[in-house]
């Protein structure tokens, strides 16, 4: 059974260890860091996929509101799943309790960007009822960090 529940300082090492399977270079540390950052802002969900005590996939989201929108927005900022458990219904499990949170929150809908190359992610996400709406553009800031 795969249990949905929210993430805490002791998830960090999973959570690093998630994020790099996406591609994202975040270690144990570093993963402790924002996860408390985020968990002290009310508007930053992180929920975990567990299963038999192992931590198998993660979502990450912000709630914000945005200028164009009468009420407010949910961005997913990162869902990965394991690779060895792919398929099997845990991205649909955080995706549906994502949902419920914005539903919650009084939002008018939920929006994510997903890399280009990911057609993998694209057919699922549109099998969950999205659309492609447009195309993301951005630049690193040199100096930043």
């Amino acid at each position: 059974m795969i249990e949905i529940r929210a993430c805490t300082l002791q998830d960090a090492v999973a959570v690093g260890a998630l994020l790099r399977e996406l591609g994202y270079p975040v270690s144990a540390v570093q993963a402790a860091g924002r996860i408390r950052e985020f968990g002290g802002t009310g508007a930053d969900p992180i929920l975990l996929a567990e299963a038999d005590g192992r931590i198998v996939g993660l979502l990450a989201a912000h709630l914000c509101k945005m200028l164009q929108y009468a009420r407010p927005v949910m961005r997913v900022t990162a869902l990965v799943v394991a690779g060895n458990v792919r398929r099997g219904g845990v991205g649909k499990l955080l995706m549906e309790r994502a949902e419920q949170i914005a539903v919650a929150a009084g939002c008018e809908l939920v929006e994510l960007t997903s890399a280009m190359d990911r057609a993998d992610a694209h057919a699922f996400y549109r099998a969950l009822g999205y659309e492609a709406n447009s195309l993301r553009f951005r630049k690193p800031i040199v100096g930043a960090g």
